[in-house]
């Protein structure tokens, strides 16, 4: 009998037969804004079956086991469900059927990640730091690393200026340190490395893989293969909200280039 590879290995993230559907109004059926809406939302289930809602059903029936010290890579075309599994699994989103099961807390990284505008620098990292769970002594005790490793003041004193002042690539360089300064049992990172220089992206992804030395479980979207390879020894293929292919990272993106000429 074969022996089983998993055996022994500890399970992160289990997805079972996951289902997610977004509802979307169009606006047809009806008048009246938020009152309209309002009766929309108290009607329930019926609301769907009138004019003006449409369904995007964006994952379907995805099932993956994640596990302690791996490095997942999602990869796959514009609006094929990455981003939508990564939110379900961060517990930003419910699915309609199947279940996500998370050992401790998972953390959600995007580029997009709401920081502050109207605050400094200085103050985004010790409130990103106080929502991910860190006591206000270990904010302290890696606020200069923090700043170091976002590089935002290699050209003046940037952390004292409102975020707002921020370049896109400077702002998505401090949310990445923030998030990378804390150990994660599950850390999911949404296109963050498609930004800033290729000096950052190296250091991202040097430290990608310390978190997965110190026994976390680290999620990768990206549409840069080479990100993948560098960083990533699995790789999750989505298309249509369907898992394509799961398995080692060049088997599988070599199979997706070769499918999509990318």
């Amino acid at each position: 009998m074969a022996e089983d590879k998993n055996q022994g290995r500890v399970p992160t993230v289990i997805a079972d037969d996951v289902h997610i559907v977004y509802r979307v109004h169009t606006g047809g059926g009806g008048k009246g804004g938020a009152t309209a809406a309002l009766n929309r939302i108290l009607r329930g289930k019926k609301a769907e079956e009138g004019r003006g809602v449409r369904k995007v059903h964006a994952v379907r029936g995805v099932s993956f086991t994640a596990y302690r010290g791996e490095a997942i890579g999602l990869i796959g075309s514009n609006g094929s469900g990455k981003s939508t599994l990564l939110r379900a699994i961060a517990g930003l989103l419910p699915a309609e059927s199947g279940k996500v099961y998370t050992d401790g807390q998972p953390s959600l990284l995007g580029v997009n990640a709401a920081l502050m505008n109207d605050l400094t620098g200085e103050r985004n990292v010790i409130l990103g730091g106080l929502a991910m769970g860190m006591s206000r002594e270990q904010i302290r005790e890696r606020y200069q690393g923090i700043v170091d490793f976002s590089g935002i003041n290699e050209k003046g004193d940037f952390i004292t200026l409102p975020m707002r002042t921020y370049s896109s690539g400077m702002a998505a360089r401090l949310r990445f340190s923030i998030a990378a300064a804390k150990d994660h049992d599950v850390l999911m990172i949404d296109e963050a490395l498609a930004t800033g220089d290729r000096k950052f992206q190296i250091r991202s992804e040097e430290r990608i893989r310390e978190l997965r030395k110190e026994a976390g479980t680290v999620f990768l979207v990206s549409h840069s293969n080479k990100s993948i390879r560098d960083t990533c020894d699995r790789v999750l293929w989505l298309e249509k909200g369907e898992l394509l292919m799961d398995g080692p990272t060049e088997e599988v993106v070599k199979a997706y280039e070769k499918e999509t000429g990318k």
